[in-house]
C-alpha cells in the first residue's frame, strides 16, 4: 500500500547514484519503486533503509533491454496505480576506442540507456497523462555534451536522452509533465572507482573535487518537486563546473 503517495520508478535503482535518489525522494515523500536487473539483492537493501527511515518503497526487478518483460512488470506496477515520476538512471559503460570498438560493445551501451529509456518511459506515459501531472528525468553524463575519448558508444547514447528529453518535453508541457535531463560530471561511485586520481580530478574538475551521489539527488529532488513545475526540456550539468 502506498497511502496515497505519488510513486517514482528510479531504474538503476540499485546503483551509487540511482541509490541515493531513492533515498531523497523517499524523504521528499514519494513511493519509490527501486528498479534492479542484476543487483535484486542490492535493491531491497535499499528498500528496507528507506522503510527503516519511515518511507516507504518496494524492489522491482527486470532487464529494461527486454521491451516485453519490462512492460509485462509495468502493467503490473500500474495495478496499483500511475507512476508520475520516472527517473531514467540506469545506464553502462563498455570503453574503447572507436577504431577498435566491437559491434557488441557499442550496441549494448545503446540498448541499455537509450532502448532502456522507451521500454520504460513510454508504457508509463498514458497513465501519467491522464493524471495530467508527471516528471521525467533522465540521468545522463557530461560525456553527452563534451564528448570522451573511447567513449563514442557511450557520449551517443547519454547524447540521444538529451535529445529525447527535449523532443518529449514539448509534446507533454501542456499536460502539467515536465522532461529534462541531469548529466553529472565524476562522481563518487563504484563506477567511476580508480577512473580518476586525485591529480587528474584537480586538472579536470575547476571545484578541485568529485560529486557525491546525494548532490547529483539533491538535483533531482528540486526537479520532480513543485517548485520545478516551469522546468522543461533542459539538460543541467552538475559536474564542478567541468564546462
Amino acid at each position: 500500500m502506498t497511502g496515497g503517495l505519488k510513486r517514482a520508478i528510479v531504474t538503476g535503482g540499485s546503483g551509487g547514484i540511482g541509490s541515493a535518489i531513492c533515498r531523497r525522494l523517499a524523504a521528499d515523500g514519494f513511493h519509490v519503486l527501486v528498479h534492479a536487473n542484476r543487483q535484486p539483492l542490492t535493491a531491497q537493501e535499499v528498500v528496507a533503509d528507506i522503510v527503516a527511515k519511515g518511507g516507504s518503497a518496494q524492489a522491482c526487478v527486470f532487464d529494461i533491454t527486454d521491451a516485453p518483460a519490462t512492460t509485462a512488470a509495468l502493467e503490473k506496477l500500474l495495478e496499483d496505480g500511475p507512476i508520475q515520476v520516472v527517473v531514467n538512471n540506469a545506464g553502462i559503460h563498455d570503453d574503447a576506442v572507436f577504431p577498435g570498438m566491437q559491434a557488441a560493445q557499442w550496441h549494448r551501451v545503446i540498448d541499455v540507456s537509450l532502448n532502456g529509456f522507451f521500454n520504460v518511459t513510454q508504457p508509463l506515459m498514458l497513465p501519467m497523462i491522464r493524471t495530467r501531472w508527471g516528471r521525467i528525468v533522465n540521468i545522463t553524463s557530461v560525456a553527452g555534451l563534451a564528448g570522451n575519448r573511447g567513449q563514442v558508444n557511450y557520449a551517443a547514447a547519454k547524447g540521444a536522452l538529451h535529445s529525447a528529453a527535449k523532443a518529449l518535453s514539448l509534446e507533454v508541457a501542456s499536460r502539467g509533465i515536465t522532461v529534462n535531463a541531469v548529466a553529472p560530471g565524476i562522481i563518487e561511485t563504484a563506477m567511476s572507482q580508480g577512473s580518476f586520481d586525485a591529480k587528474a580530478v584537480a586538472q579536470m574538475v575547476p571545484a578541485k573535487r568529485v560529486g557525491r551521489p546525494d548532490e547529483v539527488a539533491g538535483l533531482v529532488s528540486y526537479l520532480v518537486s513543485e517548485e520545478a513545475a516551469y522546468i522543461t526540456g533542459q539538460v543541467i550539468s552538475i559536474n564542478g563546473g567541468m564546462i
